[in-house]
């Protein structure tokens, strides 16, 4: 039996969901809506601003699968996940990136956590705020984690405080990745990208037809070189018409935050995370680009995605080029992350770490 109490107003939290198979939880309050995969990973599936009735997270072509009801026809590491990728918010540890093989353990694309049930409590639970703690012991790796999601009595935040934890009696080394994808309506020709001063990194190696910025090209923000040598700009999103497909990374940020605005519809989702955990902020632009499998052209989405490390290519190559996290026997890493939905038009100068919005 469930005794959580069923309000209709204020701050709401339920775990008694199911969608399409999955244990799924809800916390909402007047402002958003936050709905999460219990069941796959804790996946931040849906962010909704509820007064303009605008979903943040992007949604994959094939949307939410329940694994024990799917057989893959092949056992790659990278489809394996890719298979039941539904879009939305995951977090990745420890191997954020391409297959790699890591103390004898092979490793998937984006393993391992995020393809797993969590436990979840509902730990508090009023008119005022609630939060719904989740948590995850990895089965090929010694890493656990835990997050607590929170929503507060008028605000337009969600509040996620998580760790994560080596429970190996050896040190063990982590790629953290927050991998955030962000999707229309938001996301629409001319929507604004707003970050602090900061370094672009290109991605190293060329990334296949699609991709149109210059490998291994660094820079200051906002505008990155492209093949043919002309800047691109990337506080301007362009539309699926710009049939590309890239990675790019910002660094050297003296803070971690960002923001996106669609000035026609006068909302904006921001992202704050601290830049001492998080010294990299991953930029997947997949704008109509992507021919054959599994984007087949389809899709029009950015991941803006905090991570501890360097590049997308797995925990193998952050080790060897020294940007992944090595955890000490037993050692716990914790951050605090602001996800905020907001309203207006024109450049935010910042999203501070408690994820207040402030104009320029």
């Amino acid at each position: 039996m469930h005794y959580q109490n069923e309000r209709n107003s204020g701050c709401r939290v339920s775990d008694s969901w199911t969608y399409r198979g999955l244990k799924t939880v809800i916390l909402e309050n007047d402002s958003v809506r936050v709905t999460v995969l219990a069941d796959k990973g804790a996946d931040i599936y849906s962010f909704v601003h509820k007064p303009s009735d605008v979903d943040f997270m992007w949604r994959t072509p094939w949307g939410v699968r329940d694994p024990r009801r799917f057989l893959p026809t092949s056992g790659s590491a990278t489809s394996l996940w890719l298979d039941v990728y539904e879009g939305g918010w995951q977090t990745v540890v420890p191997h954020g990136g391409f297959p790699s093989n890591v103390a004898g353990a092979e490793l998937g694309l984006h393993g391992e956590v995020n393809t797993m049930p969590w436990d979840v409590q509902v730990v508090e639970d009023s008119a005022r705020r609630v939060a719904a703690r989740f948590r995850v012991k990895g089965v090929r790796t010694p890493f656990s984690v835990e997050k607590t999601l929170t929503v507060e009595a008028g605000s337009a935040a969600l509040v996620v405080e998580e760790s994560v934890t080596n429970e190996g009696e050896e040190p063990a080394d982590c790629v953290w990745l927050e991998h955030i994808a962000i999707g229309t309506p938001l996301l629409a020709a001319g929507a604004r990208l707003d970050l602090p001063a900061c370094t672009i990194l290109n991605h190293p190696t060329d990334m296949g037809k699609d991709a149109k910025l210059k490998p291994g090209w660094r820079g200051p923000w906002p505008k990155a070189a492209s093949r043919k040598g002309a800047a691109i700009d990337f506080s301007r999103f362009p539309g699926k018409d710009d049939r590309s497909l890239d990675m790019a990374y910002f660094v050297d940020m003296n803070e971690g935050w960002y923001a996106v605005t669609n000035d026609s519809l006068g909302i904006g989702f921001g992202v704050s995370f601290p830049a001492s955990v998080f010294q990299y902020l991953w930029f997947w632009r997949n704008l109509g680009g992507g021919s054959g499998y599994p984007w087949y052209g389809r899709c029009y989405n950015v991941g803006l995605e905090p991570c501890t490390s360097f590049p997308n290519t797995g925990l193998a190559p952050a080790i060897e080029n020294k940007t992944a996290r090595r955890f000490r026997a037993g050692q716990r890493v914790s951050a605090t992350i602001h996800a905020v939905a907001y309203t207006g038009r024109g450049k935010v100068g910042r999203v501070s770490p408690s994820g207040a919005v402030e104009r320029r």
